[in-house]
């Protein structure tokens, strides 16, 4: 019997286990497929989550991992360019995000929490129930096999399983549109300000992620058009990017089939009870982040840490009670309902913009406040650190 079981070895749910493991806590991390060497949509680490594992006496090994430093942030609409974030500007260590593909991330955090005596990983291990007893979860049920815990955490992503079975569904709050997600090579000379962009065109826009060797393509279509854009095939896409993106024009042609192409369905979605006896969501378990502003991975991270500053003293006490399920809620809430509000208010007001089937322009007064260094680097820390930033308490890397 483990005193916690995490499930879903994403990033919030491996913080959470490492920093239990590292605090003495017995844990196990059922993670649903056989390893973490897939293609995810997430690969941005923000300045605080570098921060959190500089403190961690990761910062340095991790960032010995191949990865793209990108300090800015741009938005381009037919003959304008419009800067709106300098992270190169906000101070600190890390003054940029580290584009990192995040299944080496996940594997860094599984070999640094493996070092832990208490740390078990089990790949393979798909949940298909809950156990409980007297209204209180105390492990899950991996096919025949039962794992037992004093706290499970439901970490297993925007899709939930354990959300399902737990009865704490989601309510959904918008999302403009869907993406269709695929990569083309990044070359030498690729523009260096193209880092972390938005490229408007008519009726669609596509956001570049940078990566060392290829960049990320997100292009836009209308929510449920998925089935539309696959008739059409790839060549509406290749011909937006020769409009819009032209110094990617010259590879477009290697996006020949649909095949390579990844559906996104973008939500912005939030339980209204992130627990229950026994039983903690995190990340996007218990609140799903659109890709607008690239911060899913930081608020699951953020959630890991709170989760850890409120249950690990409770663990070490030996009982959780729900009242302290019901405290990290509490305290990470009003952060996600920040982000997510900003979030409805960027989809809305984007895809009405795309539905006239003109480029989308930046309205001017955003344009002059992008002018000014000042709000390029206030927005930056903004995005950087997320509203209400938590930090881990120091004393809970003592064991």
């Amino acid at each position: 019997m483990s005193t916690c079981c995490v499930v879903g070895g994403g990033p919030g749910g491996l913080v959470l286990a490492y920093l239990m493991a590292r605090a003495g806590i017995e844990v196990t991390l059922l993670e649903s497929q056989p390893d973490f060497d897939r293609d995810f949509r997430g690969d941005s680490l923000h300045p605080a989550t570098l921060e959190l594992m500089d403190q961690l006496g990761l910062a340095d090994r991790l960032l010995e991992l191949d990865h793209f430093r990108a300090t800015t942030f741009s938005l381009h609409s037919p003959g304008r360019t419009i800067r709106t974030a300098d992270y190169d500007r906000i101070g600190g260590k890390f003054p940029y995000v580290a584009l990192l593909p995040q299944a080496r991330f996940l594997d860094f955090l599984a070999r640094e929490a493996a070092a832990f005596p208490g740390f078990e990983l089990r790949t393979n291990a798909k949940v298909t129930a809950l156990v409980e007893e007297d209204g209180r979860v105390v492990g899950v049920r991996c096919g025949r096999e039962s794992v037992r815990a004093d706290l499970v955490i439901a970490a297993d992503g925007r899709f939930s399983r354990l959300r399902r079975l737990a009865d704490l569904p989601v309510t959904s709050l918008g999302g403009g549109g869907d993406i269709l997600w695929f990569r083309l090579p990044r070359r030498a000379d690729d523009p260096p300000e193209a880092d972390v962009d938005i490229y408007f065109g008519a009726g669609h826009y596509v956001g570049l992620l940078g990566g060392p060797d290829s960049w990320q393509v997100g292009y836009t279509i209308p929510k449920g058009g998925f089935q539309a854009a696959r008739r059409a095939g790839v060549e509406p896409i290749r011909e937006f990017l020769h409009v819009n993106v032209p110094w990617l024009a010259d590879r477009a042609d290697q996006l020949t089939r649909f095949e390579q192409i990844t559906l996104l369905s973008v939500d912005i979605a939030r339980a209204k009870r992130w627990h229950r006896p026994g039983l903690l969501m995190i990340g996007d378990a218990a609140h799903v982040i659109s890709p607008v502003g690239g911060n899913g991975i930081l608020m699951a991270v953020q959630d890991a840490v709170v989760a850890a500053n409120v249950l690990i003293p409770r663990l070490r006490a030996g009982s959780v009670p729900e009242e302290a399920l019901a405290e990290v809620q509490r305290l990470r809430e009003p952060a996600i309902e920040k982000v997510q509000a900003q979030q409805v208010r960027v989809e809305e007001r984007t895809a009405k913009a795309l539905a006239t089937g003109l480029p989308y322009r930046p309205p001017l007064a955003f344009r002059l406040l992008c002018a000014l260094a000042p709000f390029r680097k206030a927005a930056a820390r903004a995005n950087a650190y997320g509203p209400f930033r938590p930090t881990l308490d120091p004393g809970l890397l003592d064991m």
